[in-house]
């Protein structure tokens, strides 16, 4: 599987602006920006790279969490994860993810082990350089 995003960044670092465009047509010429990635808290102008690896390994996460639970013979209800990207320095140094889960007929010992699993597992927590921090919650 291959699938590609185009970026377009037009100008100097702090005072230029680029557009990102996704293969899928999730995004389309999505602004991001020096201002949108340093300076904008609230994420209301645009978007920047770390929230798309955060929105990426939440997404991935979830996915892998659910075969590994298929797997072990249970079927989440719902898989709720928060991905906290920290930004120190000019680098990543951690993702938290803040999982919320609904499994029926599940120990909190059994859906502990297999959370950590997914998190060890998950394609995108094998692409990244930093800690990875899971907070499970089983509702």
């Amino acid at each position: 599987m291959k699938r590609k995003v185009n970026a377009i960044w037009k100008g100097d670092g702090a005072n230029g602006s680029g557009l990102l465009s996704s293969q899928s047509g999730a995004f389309n010429n999505m602004p991001y920006s020096f201002k949108t990635r340093f300076e904008n808290d609230e994420g209301t102008l645009g978007t920047n790279p770390e929230e798309l690896i955060a929105a990426a390994h939440a997404g991935c996460f979830n996915m892998k969490l659910s075969f590994v639970l298929n797997e072990a013979g249970f079927s989440p209800d719902q898989l709720n994860t928060n991905a906290v990207l920290t930004f120190v320095d000019g680098k990543v140094i951690s993702i938290e993810l803040n999982l919320e889960a609904k499994v029926s007929g599940i120990s909190q010992e059994k859906f502990i082990e297999l959370a950590q699993d997914a998190k060890n597992n998950c394609p995108i927590s094998g692409a990244l350089n930093c800690e990875i921090i899971l907070n499970p919650i089983l509702t």
